[in-house]
């Protein structure tokens, strides 16, 4: 029997309380660094399970792993249950509709309500299965806050939360299913405040008392746009005011802040990068005199991949067959991409196996495993690249939306509820939960992966992105 075949049955028959951990998640939409709500009814399906609970990893009040079992190799699954600011939306609704019985005006548009539910699924099959098989092995669930732009594992890891780890597994919704680290190569990434404070004074009577924090601010991002010309192309650098200095226009602003985002292949070429935007605004600081405050937010490293556990993820994939959509599913994902550029949704279809011009609107197949030098680069980011490079990682993409669908979009919202989500994300857990299953069962395999990620950090060893000083922005007090 398979490790497929020995956990399939049983996962069918516990996703029904997964999907509605999911939509719960997914009814109460909270923010990075905030996710109480999503983090307690996580825990609370964990200790039914018989799972041991550790909270606050990494001094984080959102952040917890939940454990069972003993013995043999400890195997992990990622979760993650953050929103997005501003993107309520009516489930179901193809047209734009804020979810009435939403009271934040967040909402999963990144799908980490499926993400969570589903590796927490996995997680609970694999210690029941084990458990009752009298088998060895250690199985640990983390509940991973703050993934949306804020680095929550990275200052796990920071904190040695995955250094006793043997190998991880993880998922993502998406528009197609396939190996994550196949398909694509994410960024490295830091982000900051940056905080101007000047003098204020009357804008007309004298100005010349005034020292404007806005100007400093706006010189900031003239100097960042020159220096996109004199930066790498794969790289990105991105930009919001949280801080304009006031709404009147009769008074200097004595204050402004610019959070930023840096992104680029490497974490070394990234903290070049971050650097020299820094040098920036404090030219900015010094051509108005105005005093500046850098605080770091947060960073993360690019992903690591591991092509063992690839082939191994990719070998349980190609067993369990794509996400079993029906014509009802593609359906209503049809409603959906009718309002998408055709471009992209044929783009999509390609990059997923597909002709152009097949009719389907889901993606119900598993493609090819793709040869590593043939892995393109993304131009997004995740901070499961700082777990990868102190243990074994491997994600798995499973198709959740329409094709076309942006992420951080209210259309993906809108998706997030819908019976194709709830099979992603059981087929997503029966995947990765297999998978773990062979690395218990099978110590080759285990030892390969492990071997191989020695041999490759040995030559290049993992550069932590966080300095040593800096917590989370929750523990700064």
């Amino acid at each position: 029997m398979t490790s497929v075949q020995a956990l399939k049955p049983l996962i069918a028959t516990l996703a029904p309380t997964f999907h509605k951990l999911s939509d719960d998640i997914w009814d109460h939409p909270q923010l990075r660094w905030e996710e109480h709500d999503a983090m307690a009814r996580h825990i609370a399906v964990a200790e039914q399970e018989g799972f041991t609970i550790t909270r606050d990893i990494g001094g984080i009040p959102t952040a917890f792993q939940a454990e069972k079992g003993s013995g043999g190799p400890l195997i992990a699954f990622l979760g993650e249950y953050d929103a997005l600011a501003g993107l309520s939306q009516e489930a179901g609704s193809t047209i734009r509709r804020p979810d009435p019985q939403n009271t934040t005006g967040h909402g999963h548009g990144c799908g980490h309500h499926l993400l969570g539910a589903g590796s927490l699924l996995a997680a609970v099959a694999l210690a029941r299965h084990l458990q009752d098989h009298g088998l060895p092995g250690r199985v640990r669930y983390y509940g991973c806050p703050a993934e949306e732009a804020a680095a929550g594992k990275s200052f796990m890891v920071a904190a040695g939360a995955f250094d006793d780890v043997d190998a991880t597994l993880s998922w993502h919704p998406a528009g197609g299913t396939g190996t994550q680290s196949t398909q694509t190569r994410s960024l490295a990434y830091a982000q900051a405040r940056f905080r101007f404070t000047g003098v204020a004074s009357h804008a007309g009577v004298s100005p010349h008392l005034g020292r404007s924090a806005l100007d400093a601010a706006e010189l900031m991002n003239i100097g960042v746009n020159f220096l996109r010309e004199h930066m790498p192309d794969s790289a990105r650098i991105h930009y919001a005011f949280t801080d304009a200095g006031g709404t009147s226009p009769n008074v200097v602003p004595a204050c402004a802040e610019l959070y930023y985002l840096v992104r680029a292949e490497t974490v070394a070429t990234m903290q070049d990068l971050y650097d020299r935007v820094v040098a920036v605004a404090k030219g900015a600081a010094l051509m108005t005199s105005t005093e500046l405050d850098v605080q770091l937010e947060g960073a993360s490293a690019e992903i690591l991949p591991n092509r063992v556990l690839e082939e191994a993820l990719h070998s349980t994939l190609t067993e369990v067959g794509g996400v079993p959509f029906d014509q009802a599913d593609q359906k209503q994902a049809a409603a959906f991409s009718a309002g998408f550029a055709s471009e992209d949704i044929r783009r999509t279809r390609v990059s997923c196996g597909l002709l152009a011009d097949d009719p389907r609107c889901l993606h119900d197949g598993v493609p090819a495993l793709a040869a590593p030098e043939h892995r393109p680069l993304s131009s997004g980011s995740t901070d499961v690249g700082d777990v990868s490079w102190v243990t074994p990682t491997v994600q798995i993409l499973s198709s959740a939306v329409a094709f076309g669908t942006p992420w951080h979009t209210w259309q993906y919202i809108a998706q997030g509820k819908l019976p194709a989500a709830h099979k992603a994300l059981t087929h997503a857990a029966t995947v990765i939960a297999a998978t773990g299953l062979d690395l218990i069962t099978r110590p080759d395999l285990l030892a390969a992966a492990r071997t191989e990620h020695t041999a490759v950090t040995a030559v290049t060893p993992y550069v932590c992105p966080i300095p040593k000083d800096l917590l989370a922005p929750p523990a700064r007090g």
